[in-house]
């Protein structure tokens, strides 16, 4: 088998729950009171809308279990500075997994890049997982650990459970993502080297297969049966309603939202027409007296300028431009954001002694230097004032 397509696993195995707390930096007192927590404790449920108007139920994990899946994913799956994490992923998954960060060939794993994969196609398939999440259950995930990680039963016990809520992967567990591109990892690598003979070229973005070839009109029955047989191997159903068989004659050919037909990635010109609206929305709305020092207006700009950065990502000429207009309309501070800064800032001293090595923390020293940014943009001297504050209270959080 052709070694390009496989999982391979490339870091020392973790063979006791001594190693894998010391690999995690987590006590066991806190490991263990992580797994007498409750189905209930472990998870609170919120809802949040999907486009189409229905509801995904997303659960929050509980602070001990958030801890220690954030530990799994920065220490095991995506560590920092290296970038070297326990598995070396194949070049056809994308979505959650790392970019490589190499200065000579950097590998870059989000939906442009995945799309890129299938520019100057013909003829597309597209499948998708149904409920993805919550078909992986709780073996699958112990397979991964055991089987393409080499860890030992009793730490492949105790992983597995702190991934899992009621024998199943869920919407809100932080390791989620990372165990659903691993769920196909032995079943897989066979498949791409099957449709590779054929001439097809395969991706995964999490749960949306698709495939793609250079003839019009391709036939993709045997393509779909082999895919379908591999997602029934895993009990993994097939969203019929979302599975689509497109050739370039009928339709143009669009994968996650990005046309197809060409030697880069494309947005569709009807999207551009919209991002180009919404920066002539912002500049309005910037007009309005004393707007632009709002909280919503800067999530209205925030909005737009990510949205605008999507042409960056595939090179469009339209990008310049756009920014340099929105940069005369950046937001601006009012003088509450005055009062405000300096609370966080006092905050952030007080806790300083106990809390600067905590998550928490971290983030809220980063919120306050954003806020401060804004500030200095009207207000000089005062956020001057604060910053050289928070210069003796940096975080010294590892993760």
């Amino acid at each position: 088998m052709a070694t390009d397509v496989l999982f391979k696993k490339v870091s020392a195995p973790i063979v006791s729950i001594e190693k894998l707390c010391l690999a995690l930096d987590i006590s066991k007192e806190e490991l263990n009171d992580a797994l007498k927590l409750t189905s209930s404790e472990r998870y609170t449920k919120s809802e949040v809308p999907k486009p189409n108007g229905k509801v995904r139920i997303v659960h929050n994990p509980h602070k001990l279990i958030r801890k220690i899946q954030r530990r799994i994913n920065t220490r095991l799956f995506n560590p920092k500075p290296t970038g070297r994490g326990v598995v070396e992923w194949p070049y056809y998954i994308f979505g959650s997994v790392p970019n490589v960060k190499d200065p000579i060939k950097p590998i870059e794993r989000d939906y442009i890049a995945c799309a890129r994969q299938h520019c100057l196609s013909q003829s597309i398939l597209k499948i998708d997982i149904t409920d993805f999440f919550d078909n992986i259950h709780i073996d699958h995930v112990y397979y991964i650990f055991r089987h393409l990680l080499d860890y030992s039963d009793e730490v492949c016990n105790v992983i597995s459970d702190i991934c899992s809520l009621n024998g199943a992967l869920l919407q809100g567990a932080l390791t989620s993502s990372y165990l659903a591109c691993l769920c196909l990892f032995d079943v897989e690598p066979n498949v791409v080297i099957r449709l590779q003979r054929k001439g097809l070229r395969y991706t995964r973005l999490v749960d949306d297969i698709t495939v793609s070839s250079i003839k019009d009109g391709y036939d993709f029955t045997l393509a779909k049966n082999i895919i379908v047989e591999m997602l029934e191997s895993k009990d993994l159903p097939v969203n019929d309603a979302k599975t689509q068989i497109i050739h370039k004659s009928s339709v143009p050919l669009v994968v996650h939202g990005l046309r197809v037909n060409f030697k880069e990635p494309r947005l569709p010109s009807s999207e551009v027409s919209k991002i180009r609206a919404s920066v002539k929305n912002i500049e309005q709305l910037a007009k309005e007296r004393h707007y632009i020092t709002t909280h919503a207006y800067r999530k209205d700009f925030n909005r737009c300028m990510g949205r605008v950065n999507k042409l960056k990502r595939i090179g469009h000429n339209q990008h310049q431009s756009l920014v340099e207009r929105l940069r005369k309309i950046l937001p601006l501070p009012s003088k509450k954001d005055i009062e405000r800064c300096k609370e966080m800032v006092s905050g952030l001293e007080s806790d300083f002694p106990n809390k600067k090595g905590h998550f928490w923390y971290h983030r809220r020293f980063y919120r306050a230097n954003e806020r401060i940014t804004i500030l200095d943009r009207t207000f000089k001297s005062i956020a001057k004032e604060l910053r050289l504050k928070m210069k003796d209270i940096r975080p010294l959080y590892k993760d």
